[in-house]
């Protein structure tokens, strides 16, 4: 798909707002029939401008929203988790789901062919606290100690909260048809599992600095006396006359 801007309410930190809806001139049969199955009031949709108007209503109702995917996470870090004695117990007791919702923020069917879907304040709030208090807990203990390791912790707590905050979802226009009348959905065609890989991803392991080298040197050659007056220290003793002994 083209790179295409977003509207502002796509922007990290951004209030929710009404979706930005594009239209092509002709609008396709398909996008009416799913409009019509969804229409409350029964309003006409003979043109593109009914079309839009439609779409833009149902999208920006409090209860238009889609739940993306779902991930499964420890409920505690790995530290604090007491083992049960029952196996199901015990991955009950360990593990929670996060339900990973979103809105809509844009259609554009002229352009990118593509909906871009923006994580809900509730999604965005569950997530940045595992990080927080799960996932960064069992990174710490499973890296060495080093001078800055808790600025680097805190640092990449930072990171975290920035990119789960700017993360934004596109996919073909198809994913309307699994719109309901309330504006809420479901992703279809096992979209569910690209919004689950890219939201894993965002989790990055805390990497220690790498380990200093330290230079080996070779010792140094012995030194060997190369003047005259040092080297008569090791000459021979010449033999004593006997004559001059008598």
């Amino acid at each position: 798909m083209p790179a295409v801007l977003l509207p502002l309410t796509a922007a990290p930190f951004a209030p929710r707002s009404s979706p930005t809806v594009v239209l092509d001139t002709v609008v396709n049969p398909w996008l009416t029939q799913t409009l019509k199955r969804v229409n409350r009031l029964k309003r006409p949709l003979n043109s593109v401008p009914q079309h839009t108007k439609c779409l833009t209503e149902i999208l920006s109702g409090p209860s238009a929203i889609w739940n993306l995917c779902s991930i499964l996470v420890p409920r505690e870090p790995e530290s604090q988790i007491e083992a049960q004695s029952n196996t199901l117990s015990d991955a009950m007791y360990r593990y929670q789901f996060i339900h990973v919702q979103a809105y809509v923020v844009s259609i554009d069917m002229v352009m990118s062919h593509e909906i871009a879907y923006k994580l809900t304040p509730e999604t965005i709030s569950s997530l940045v606290e595992y990080h927080k208090e799960v996932y960064m807990v069992d990174q710490a203990d499973a890296t060495w100690q080093w001078t800055e390791k808790e600025a680097a912790i805190k640092s990449m707590h930072e990171n975290f909260v920035q990119a789960v905050n700017k993360y934004v979802f596109r996919t073909d226009k198809i994913a309307l048809e699994g719109i309901e009348d309330d504006g809420s959905g479901e992703l279809l065609c096992g979209q569910s599992e690209e919004v689950r890989n890219a939201v894993m991803g965002l989790f990055l392991p805390l990497l220690p600095p790498p380990p200093k080298i330290v230079e080996v040197r070779a010792p140094a050659p012995p030194m060997i006396p190369s003047s005259p007056a040092s080297a008569q220290w090791w000459a021979p003793t010449p033999p004593i006359n006997q004559a001059l002994l008598q």
